[in-house]
């Protein structure tokens, strides 16, 4: 069982047509509704646009419904993308919204959500969001039981995403 952070492998589906221009006007929070109940995250578009609008998008689009943590895909692109690293995020607290890759600008599908401080991670994946309701429940979801190839015992999905009215 991983310490350090949640993994989700999730497919980028959604569109590049370039920031929607209202995306940077309000706070734009993700409802992830889980097995193990709600996790609220508040987004960063003005830290990283290009992730943020793809995350919104496939939200909208209902990608995320019915989707199992460790899920694994592709970028919308079908390509890795770049990066947006910024002074004004890092991994200096617990729930921590991140994507993973496999070096730089190599994002692809995969977030995190971090459980701990992680500065090593810095500069090594974009940040693009932060738990603002629900930790408990991503602490919940580390926390289940997994057998011996770390895979939970009972199956932990996203029932449904959908933007915070």
């Amino acid at each position: 069982m991983r310490k350090v952070f949640l993994g989700v492998l999730l497919v980028f589906l959604t569109g590049g047509l370039g920031v929607a221009e209202d995306i940077t006007k309000k706070d734009m929070i993700v409802v992830l509704e889980t097995t193990q109940g709600n996790i609220e995250l508040k987004l960063m578009p003005e830290i990283a646009p290009k992730t943020c609008e793809n995350f919104i998008k496939l939200v909208e689009k209902g990608y995320y419904n019915g989707i199992i943590f460790g899920f694994s895909g592709q970028s919308f692109w079908g390509k890795p993308f770049a990066d947006e690293f910024s002074p004004k995020a890092s991994f200096n607290r617990k729930g921590i919204l991140a994507m993973a890759n496999a070096g730089p600008n190599t994002n692809g599908s995969q977030f995190f959500i971090t459980t701990t401080e992680t500065p090593w991670l810095n500069s090594k994946h974009t940040i693009f969001g932060e738990v603002s309701n629900g930790y408990e429940i991503v602490k919940a979801i580390e926390n289940t039981q997994t057998d011996a190839a770390d895979k939970p015992v009972i199956e932990q999905k996203i029932i449904k995403a959908h933007l915070k009215e």
